[in-house]
């Protein structure tokens, strides 16, 4: 109130006080001066006129304010009305649908020879039950299909993983008999080798050597023949058939196999002047014949 009335001051009963200013300078009164204007004021600024009108303002704008609320009021109530009146409408609707769905379904189970809840609870169980069956059989052939697959793959892991095993230990053999010094040493391990692989032909030959050296050339020579058994190409075998006929003096049958070892591999027609053990084919007719044309003899 207290405001409206300073405005009013401002606007009616200050005006002498303007004037004065206006003449002092030109700029507006500040809050102070105001304030300072109604303090010293020593009769009133207003009539009882304008207290009337002043009051008949308040009272009309306390009258707006109400019917504005009674109008806000309505219009709220009027919306909460509308939407209850919706939420029944929908529920009337849906409960209708719902009965009519359940009348057309009964209508067409009729028609369609169910008599019975009982009987369309027993026709959907029987049809699910096919169902699963159908889907569990298909999960069990794949099922089955993957174990088989996985059986193989584990059979297969495990024999890599033998495989491995043993190559390791016949390379770890091979290792030993390169750093054993005595026939008798090697051809031990030789059999290790043997024992684990039976076809190593390899194994088989070097045995033959180590034979040789113990001045055993007819077991030299049964464990080359065992080797041709398994590969008649192979050269080392050939080679060592030479050695070991050529020191029973055999060296018809020993030239002819140096012939088949050159014929497999040409590393072998230097042996025939580096190894000691066919000192005694160099000079073999048959042997020089085949070999002539070939075999430069070192200077």
């Amino acid at each position: 109130m207290r405001s409206v009335i300073q405005g009013f001051i401002l606007c009616w009963g200050l005006l002498p006080l303007f004037a004065v200013a206006a003449e002092s300078t030109e700029s507006k009164p500040s809050a102070a001066q105001v304030d300072a204007s109604i303090d010293n004021l020593d009769k009133p600024l207003y009539s009882p006129f304008i207290e009337r009108y002043m009051l008949d303002e308040v009272r009309n704008l306390r009258i707006d304010m109400e019917r504005a609320h009674r109008e806000l009021a309505a219009e709220v109530v009027d919306r909460e009305l509308g939407a209850a009146d919706k939420a029944v409408s929908y529920a009337t609707n849906t409960v209708t649908y719902f009965f009519y769905l359940i009348a057309g379904v009964s209508s067409a189970l009729v028609l369609m020879g169910w008599n019975s809840v009982r009987d369309i609870k027993e026709k959907v169980h029987s049809v699910a039950n096919e169902q699963v069956a159908e889907l569990v059989e298909e999960y069990e052939k794949r099922l089955r299909a993957i174990e088989k697959q996985l059986k193989q793959e584990t059979a297969h892991i495990e024999s890599n993983r033998e495989e491995i095993t043993l190559t390791q230990e016949i390379h770890s053999l091979w290792l030993r008999a390169s750093q054993e010094s005595s026939p008798a040493g090697k051809i031990a391990i030789y059999d290790q080798i043997l024992a684990a692989r039976g076809d190593d032909i390899e194994a088989i030959t070097y045995k033959a050597d180590a034979a040789l050296d113990q001045n055993e050339p007819q077991w030299a020579i049964n464990l080359c023949q065992q080797a041709l058994l398994l590969d008649e190409t192979n050269a080392h075998a050939f080679y060592q058939l030479a050695c070991a006929h050529t020191c029973q003096g055999n060296l018809d049958d020993a030239a002819r196999y140096f012939t088949h070892a050159v014929a497999q591999s040409e590393s072998y027609r230097e042996e025939l002047y580096r190894d000691p053990a066919l000192s005694e084919l160099r000079e073999h007719p048959l042997l020089i014949e085949l070999l002539a044309p070939t075999v430069e003899h070192p200077s």
